[in-house]
């Protein structure tokens, strides 16, 4: 725990003007971002009496190990900046709303030649117009069955699409008249994307327009005698006002706006969000967050507006937002809404009226969601702290291992040797800082010592942070007892051979860290335990590269598949926990998420071999390149037989490299034909989809299995 005046900047660096700041803790991570209008009166908060601050804000203040901050010009600028950062870092004390489920949302892919209607979850794209977000993905396709009806809109993937048109015909849907078939031709892409645009519209609440049409081109079919049209129009019309009756009018002024609920307690907050675009919520999402940090209710309100809007602009920002309390200062916030929207965005809170009524709506659906969320969560809390308790007192911890590694090695009959290695935290899988290993040391199958090269690995990567964030100190415990198990007498020359290998040996796997760089996903920051999937040689090949490189304060096990047993180092008889043990549980799903992770990457690795051809020989030829010859030559074969000068006329193959591609080909054998296992017969390359091959190797279609083999 670090005292905070050690850290304290002295009177008068700190500047009296608008910025951001940052606290890092001792591995050089960001753990908060905050926002000021005087930098020196908000910071000054931070070093006051422990005692006199809130038990979360002593806590990060404890937590943290320097401080440091950027000048802005406005309050505005602050706003910007402080939601960049929280975004990059994902500082831990900070308020992060979790989604508590991917919403689906009707979209129409405004930017393709014929425009698609279909579902669509995650980041948002260019050029794509979104309705929603709705609660189920079902809804979305009950609403556009009946609006196909009257804008009979594309709705085919890509694949279905092109081989339509390929085949001349359409699918059920052109023939049952809920589609206008762009695919055989029936109507151009100009028409389409003008019968996407009404669908538009009618979706973003203008739908009296529509049906005033409908009714009108009825009413002219009927005095014409045109009894059958006049039906459809009438069906069109009903399929229309079906479609509308499932967003009832909740607003009669036709307001666009956006009503934020929040539902908070001590520990937790909740916010809904409902969305209301001509009078008719056409949306609804919701967030939970944790409140690691004193903050208000208009704090909540603030970071729920920056998730909102934070990527969003022109009409995708209300005009109006109504909040149950309003942040502090205002100003600044809606300025960076009205900027975002391109014009004037009113923040408020209603008062009286239907917009009361609807915010208490809103409000009743947040308290129902924190209380829920409680529920659920009760139970999960207390199922992993009881495991890692049970953990601790297993392995004679000190404490409950919040951050947990677990390491397995993977194979194929000793070829393609991989490792992997995956992060838990709080008994959660931390995935963004997972790692993968290629084993380099050494040829052929020895599980053993691929462990110890990838221990050694992570932690001399560890040892190498710890000297570039000014940790390592010169003679300390560590580096004399890294010098004294590798038989030198001086422990700075162990560190520095430390520190250069740790950048030659892992440069293709971890990125570089700088001494600036404060994201968390820190290949450098230590765990509690390391568990290898393995039995007693396994943990001893881990404890054995710890040992030599002097680390002596992270706890090793390993878990045996066969028995489940948990093994200790320097123990000859294993531990066994009782199956219906919590900590057992959890270290069977570390185990289990590692082989699943290595298992990925040692199937990726072997395909890619076994994909590899001539091109692959050619220097400074990239996958684009490879690619374009392909496409241009149609197939390998031809491109095999192709001349120097015929390959000089792709676009961007100089003479030089078509020289070498010619001499590349020359070398390699005649790949063996491939065999269609269904038949027997052999196919031509065009035939097989084959673009390159092994030398020499056959290609066996349609058994993909068959080479697989014994993976460990």
């Amino acid at each position: 725990m670090a005292d905070p005046s050690s850290y304290r900047p002295k009177p008068g660096q700190i500047p009296d003007s608008p910025g951001v700041y940052r606290f890092r803790d001792e591995h050089r991570r960001v753990i908060y971002v905050g926002k000021a209008k005087s930098l020196r009166q908000r910071l000054a908060n931070y070093f006051q009496d422990l005692a006199g601050l809130h038990p979360r804000t002593r806590t990060m203040v404890t937590t943290a190990a320097s401080v440091e901050w950027t000048v802005v010009s406005t309050e505005v600028e602050a706003l910007q900046l402080e939601y960049s950062w929280i975004k990059e870092y994902d500082p831990r004390f900070n308020v992060k709303y979790r989604d508590d489920k991917s919403y689906p949302y009707l979209a129409v892919t405004m930017n393709d030649e014929f425009p698609r209607v279909q579902v669509m979850r995650g980041h948002k794209k260019k050029g794509v117009r979104y309705f929603g977000p709705y609660a189920h993905a079902w809804a979305i396709r009950d609403t556009v069955d009946l609006l196909l009806r009257v804008f009979p809109v594309r709705t085919c993937s890509a694949g279905v699409f092109k081989n339509a048109s390929r085949t001349g015909r359409p699918c059920l849907l052109g023939y049952i008249g809920k589609c206008s078939a762009p695919c055989v031709g029936r109507i151009s892409p100009d028409d389409h994307w003008e019968l996407a645009d009404e669908f538009c519209d009618f979706m973003t609440g203008r739908t009296g327009t529509y049906l005033r049409r409908l009714e009108k081109q009825m009413t002219e079919a009927a005095d014409e005698m045109e009894y059958e049209r006049a039906a459809r129009l009438r069906d069109d019309i009903g399929a229309l006002k079906k479609a509308m009756e499932k967003n009832a009018v909740v607003l009669a002024d036709a307001t666009d706006a956006d009503l934020i609920a929040v539902a908070e307690d001590e520990l937790e907050a909740a916010v809904q969000i409902f969305h209301v675009r001509g009078g008719r919520v056409r949306g609804q999402r919701g967030w939970v967050t944790d409140k690691v940090e004193e903050i208000t209710t208009g704090a909540l309100v603030e970071h729920a507006l920056q998730q909102l809007y934070g990527e969003e602009t022109g009409d995708a920002v209300p005009k109006e937002v109504l909040v149950p309390a309003l942040p502090d200062p205002l100003e600044p916030v809606q300025e960076w809404l009205t900027a975002r929207r391109g014009s004037n965005v009113s923040l408020r809170i209603p008062q009286r009226g239907d917009k009361r009524a609807l915010m208490e709506t809103v409000e009743r659906n947040a308290q129902q969601s924190l209380v829920l969320h409680k529920t659920k969560r009760a139970s999960d809390l207390t199922t992993r702290s009881r495991a890692l308790e049970e953990i601790a007192e297993t392995l004679d911890l000190d404490s409950a291992p919040l951050r947990i590694e677990c390491y397995d090695i993977s194979h194929l009959q000793g070829e393609d040797v991989v490792a992997s290695m995956v992060v838990f935290e709080d008994g959660l899988a931390r995935k963004s800082e997972y790692r993968r290993f290629q084993i380099k040391g050494f040829e052929g199958q020895d599980d053993v010592r691929s462990m110890h090269e990838v221990i050694t690995r992570r932690f001399r990567r560890y040892l190498a942070d710890k000297e570039r964030t000014g940790e390592w100190v010169d003679g300390d415990t560590d580096a004399a007892d890294a010098a004294g198990s590798a038989g030198t007498a001086d422990a700075t020359d162990r560190a520095a051979e430390l520190l250069a290998d740790a950048d030659a040996a892992d440069a293709p796997i971890v990125s570089s860290l700088t001494e600036d760089d404060g994201r968390p996903k820190r290949f450098a920051y230590p765990p509690q335990l390391v568990v290898v999937d393995g039995g007693q040689p396994q943990v001893a090949a881990a404890k054995r590269a710890l040992d030599e490189l002097g680390i002596d304060d992270i706890a090793v096990c390993g878990l045996a598949k066969r028995l489940e047993e948990v093994w200790l180092p320097d123990d000859d008889d294993p531990v066994v926990l009782p199956r219906t043990s919590e900590g057992l549980y959890l270290l069977q799903r570390v185990r289990d998420e590692a082989h699943r992770f290595a298992i990925t990457y040692q199937r990726t690795k072997r395909a890619k071999r076994f994909r590899a051809g001539p091109l692959d020989d050619v220097p400074g030829l990239g996958e684009t390149r490879k690619q374009t010859l392909i496409k241009h030559f149609g197939s390998m074969k031809r491109l095999r037989s192709a001349t120097i000068d015929q390959i000089c006329e792709v676009p961007g193959i100089g003479r030089k490299t078509a020289e070498t591609i010619v001499a590349a080909f020359a070398r390699a054998a005649p790949t063996a034909p491939a065999v269609n296992t269904a038949t027997g017969e052999i196919m031509d390359e065009e035939e097989s989809g084959t673009t390159s091959g092994s030398p020499g190797e056959p290609v066996v279609a349609g058994a993909p299995e068959d080479r697989r083999g014994q993976e460990t």
